[in-house]
């Protein structure tokens, strides 16, 4: 059986190296593993029952008739062609379970830029000789302060676990939320977002992209933020209305705003948002960890097993649904 693998990278923590080929080769060596590059993918797919890597162009089922799974080392699937991998009878299948832990990080180290003024002592050293008056109305304590974080998923559950270290309140806003409850997460339904956004002093939006999340982010849902909360997007840009938030920073309820996507990608050097003195713009990097591409690969590892032994696959994905899906990662 060949396994043809693409996970090439500007960032060789993203990459597939030596090492980790070694290791699959080695753990499975009846399977025929082939390395390829995005110009190379082609010449390896006729003969490749699965594939392993960031994307998959729809034009490349015509060249893979024994094709049978697609994995993506990725959380999201927005980026890759679910609809035609079912139409064509190919599982495709996402990751996760390693991605919590540097997005919670990432989120975790915004909301301390803005809940110690960091962010405001950066701005303010430039122009100011001291600036302690300013810090003293803007600062707020993390310890009873809430956050609600909508699309609370498996990501979500690791950021809760980071806020409850600094003694938060989280709420988790979800389609259909668990039964039980668990790390120590409040849960509210998606329909009641604008309930619990009210209650938030730090909002994550950690919605994936469907036709239902699409603009979710609107005008009356910030509006119905807590004055002087802080909203953070580490999900989507498609869920977020931009000119909506905007507003909320100026004439809302915002005190603040980051943002690791956006639409366009990146945005102009004379957009708004770029330019406004409460907006911090990280560039898609709430991800990087050095060890991603071990994550990956251990979760690959297990699931290739799975697939020689017929058995499940983790990370399976749905085929979309009108109306969208459940509200979470």
């Amino acid at each position: 059986m060949r396994v043809t693998m693409c996970l090439t990278s500007d960032q060789d923590f993203w990459q597939l190296s030596q090492g980790h080929a070694g290791h699959l080769r080695s753990t499975f060596p009846d399977v025929d593993f082939r390395v390829a590059t995005p110009a190379t993918v082609p010449n390896e797919l006729p003969a490749s029952e699965v594939y392993f890597g960031w994307r998959f162009a729809p034009t490349w089922f015509s060249l893979a008739p024994s094709l049978r799974w697609i994995a993506s080392p990725a959380a999201g699937t927005d980026h890759l062609p679910v609809r035609q991998a079912q139409q064509e009878g190919v599982m495709l299948t996402r990751s996760y379970g390693f991605h919590g832990g540097p997005m919670s990080e990432h989120a975790m180290g915004l909301v301390l830029g803005f809940s110690r003024g960091l962010f405001t002592s950066s701005r303010l050293q430039l122009t100011q000789r001291w600036w302690k008056n300013e810090l003293a109305t803007e600062f707020f304590d993390l310890a009873s302060a809430t956050m609600a974080i909508v699309g609370c998923g498996s990501i979500g559950a690791h950021l809760a676990r980071a806020a409850g270290a600094f003694k938060m309140n989280v709420i988790g806003v979800r389609r259909t939320p668990p039964a039980d409850t668990q790390d120590g997460i409040r849960w509210i339904r998606a329909s009641s977002t604008r309930q619990a956004v009210a209650k938030a002093d730090v909002v994550v939006d950690l919605l994936p992209a469907t036709a239902e999340t699409a603009g979710f982010f609107d005008q009356r849902v910030f509006n119905s933020c807590k004055p002087g909360a802080i909203f953070i997007n580490l999900g989507r840009a498609s869920t977020v209305d931009h000119t909506a938030l905007l507003q909320a920073l100026e004439d809302g309820p915002l005190g603040g705003a980051a943002l690791d996507v956006t639409t366009p990608r990146p945005l102009p050097m004379e957009d708004a948002l770029r330019l406004h003195p409460r907006v911090i713009l990280t560039p898609k990097s709430a991800t990087f960890s050095r060890f991603y591409m071990d994550e990956a690969i251990t979760f690959f590892t297990d699931n290739l097993r799975r697939y020689l032994n017929d058995q499940p696959l983790q990370g399976l994905v749905p085929l979309p649904t009108e109306g969208g899906s459940d509200v979470s990662l």
